[in-house]
C-alpha cells in the first residue's frame, strides 16, 4: 500500500478535480487504494455520502426555484432546491442540479418526491394489482409476497423522484446526485418540492 507521501501530486489534483474533495482526503483515499484513481473516487463517494447523511438534519433555507418549459409548450416544471448558504446556491454545480431535476421531472412525470409522500391508498391499490398478477401467473404461494414487494419497489423506482435513475446517467439515482452535491459542497442539500404541469392534464 502506498503512503500519503508517495502519491504523485498530479494524481491528487486529478482526483480533486473529479470529486471536489479536500487535498488530504484525496491523498488518503489514493493511499488506501494503492493509487488506483477509480477506486479512490468510489471510496470518496462512499465517505461523502456518509457525511451527507449526517448533514441532513441541518437547516437548508437558501437555494433557488428553477423553471423549465418543454420546447413545444406542452410540459412545464417548477422545482425548489435548498442549501445552507447563498454562496452554494450560486455555484454552477447547484444550478446544474436544479436544471437537471426540471428535465428529469418533465421526462419521467414522478408522482412524489419520496416514497412516504405517496398516499397510502395509491400504494394499497398497486399492491392489490401486483397480488392479482402473481395469482394469475400461478406463482408458488411461498414466494408471492416477495414478488409483490419486488414489483412495488420497481414502482417506487419509476415514480418517486429521489429513487428514479437519472435519465442522462442510469448508473446513479436522483437521490445519489443530491448526496454527491452535499458531499462536494459540505452543505445540506434538499429537494424541497416540485410541480409538473401538462397541457390539458388535471
Amino acid at each position: 500500500m502506498a503512503t500519503v507521501k508517495e502519491i504523485p501530486a498530479k494524481l491528487v489534483a486529478e482526483l480533486r478535480a473529479r470529486t471536489g474533495a479536500g487535498m488530504m482526503d484525496c491523498k488518503r483515499a489514493l493511499a488506501a487504494t494503492g493509487g488506483e484513481l477509480e477506486q479512490a473516487i468510489d471510496l470518496l463517494r462512499k465517505q461523502g455520502a456518509a457525511k451527507a447523511d449526517k448533514r441532513a438534519g441541518r437547516e437548508a433555507s437558501e437555494g433557488l426555484i428553477e423553471a423549465y418549459v418543454h420546447h413545444n409548450g406542452r410540459v412545464g416544471v417548477l422545482v425548489e432546491v435548498n442549501c445552507e448558504t447563498d454562496f452554494v446556491a450560486n455555484t454552477a454545480e447547484f444550478r446544474q442540479l436544479a436544471k437537471d431535476l426540471t428535465h428529469q421531472i418533465a421526462a419521467t412525470a414522478p408522482i412524489a418526491l419520496r416514497r412516504e409522500d405517496i398516499p397510502p391508498e395509491v400504494v394499497a391499490r398497486e399492491r392489490e394489482i401486483y397480488r392479482a398478477q402473481v395469482e394469475q401467473e400461478k406463482k408458488p404461494e411461498h414466494v408471492r409476497d416477495k414478488i409483490v414487494e419486488g414489483r412495488l419497489n420497481s414502482f417506487y423506482e419509476e415514480r418517486v423522484l429521489l429513487e428514479q435513475k437519472f435519465v442522462k446517467d442510469g448508473s446513479k439515482t436522483i437521490g445519489d446526485m443530491v448526496k454527491e452535491l452535499a458531499a462536494k459542497t459540505g452543505e445540506n442539500v434538499v429537494v424541497r418540492r416540485f410541480v409538473r404541469f401538462e397541457r390539458g392534464g388535471n
